[in-house]
């Protein structure tokens, strides 16, 4: 039995810079963290004693007997492209529901991709799994999904991450002091909004109109070099953080109709009302979960006025996809 945790991400600046149609012209630059909850995947050979070869455990239950048979896409992708010749069953849980905006479905492939690696006897490095998990979302399942997701989800920490013209990447942590840290937590707060959506139809979207938002998409990556300067600074007012992501909030709705629909809007209006400097909506759009910086003396207003949503805490997450359970041979 091999047990794989995966952390699920926060990303505060850069969205939208991480895929390659714009970093493959422009470069980018993204900011943000990986957050202390996780998807957990299980894996084991399974014995041969079943009418079935495999069996995938999500929200479904699969049991077939050809890889090609296997409806779940990341699964089906991963295993045939691993080359996997023996029987074997996954489970999948997560702390989180998916289609949610915190890169669920990249944790998903990260974690699926250690295990297996794991179970085959071999140590993954943090970058091994983050490219291998975008090579196997963009180009075999032909998602439109970015680069930055995956890295969060095999790196863990609070990072910039910076994507050249030839498509690598480099991770450089956030240089903040503990205490830096934990008032840039404290002033976040999450709420699910219970709308779910695929990211990919909203991605798709933005991608084709990227060419017809280039001067709002600039600022967005700017904003990462702004808040790693505010981060890092001992004078500068944490709470600038929340103004840089209002603006970012009103850039990113300009990406394409999809991405802030009606009801998020007014989610949005009502956490400023009570006093959210700024927020911003996870992941491609669409609904799923929301972040607002709110200062600590305004956040039971905030509360209040959102208690029709369910809020979640966290924390930032500091190592990465981890195998949590090595037992090859049980």
């Amino acid at each position: 039995m091999i047990i794989s945790r995966t952390p699920f991400r926060i990303s505060l600046f850069g969205g939208g810079s991480d895929y390659p149609k714009w970093y493959q012209q422009h470069g980018g630059s993204v900011l943000g963290f990986a957050i202390n909850k996780y998807c957990y995947i299980s894996l084991r050979p399974l014995p041969q004693f079943f009418e079935h070869r495999h069996r995938i455990v999500y929200s479904k239950i699969e049991t077939v007997k050809a890889l090609a048979d296997i409806q779940h896409p990341a699964v089906r992708a991963v295993l045939t492209d691993q080359n996997v010749d023996y029987g074997i069953e996954i489970h999948h849980d997560g702390d989180l529901p998916a289609r949610s905006g915190l890169g669920s479905s990249s944790s998903f492939t990260v974690g699926l991709l250690h295990a297996l690696q794991a179970q085959a006897g071999r140590m993954s490095s943090k970058r091994f799994l983050a490219a291998e998990a975008i090579r196997i979302e963009q180009r075999v399942i032909g998602e439109n999904v970015g680069s930055q997701d995956q890295i969060w989800a095999a790196y863990g920490g609070a990072n910039r991450i910076d994507f050249d013209t030839a498509g690598t990447f480099a991770v450089e942590p956030l240089a903040m002091t503990a205490e830096r840290r934990s008032t840039l937590v404290n002033h976040c707060m999450l709420f699910f909004t219970g709308l779910s959506r695929y990211a990919s139809e909203i991605a798709g979207k933005q991608i084709a109109n990227m060419d017809n938002r280039v001067t709002q998409l600039k600022r967005m990556v700017y904003l990462v070099d702004e808040a790693e300067s505010i981060l890092g600074s001992s004078t500068r007012p944490v709470t600038e953080i929340g103004e840089l992501l209002h603006e970012s909030w009103m850039l990113k709705r300009n990406l394409a109709d999809a991405v802030s629909p009606p009801e998020v809007d007014a989610i949005y209006e009502a956490a400023r009302e009570a006093g959210a400097i700024g927020g911003k909506l996870l992941g491609a759009g669409g609904g799923g979960f929301m972040l607002f910086f709110v200062e600590p003396h305004r956040q039971a207003a905030v509360r209040e006025k959102l208690r029709h949503l369910l809020e979640v805490r966290f924390d930032i997450d500091h190592g990465g996809s981890k195998i949590v359970v090595y037992e090859p041979d049980a």
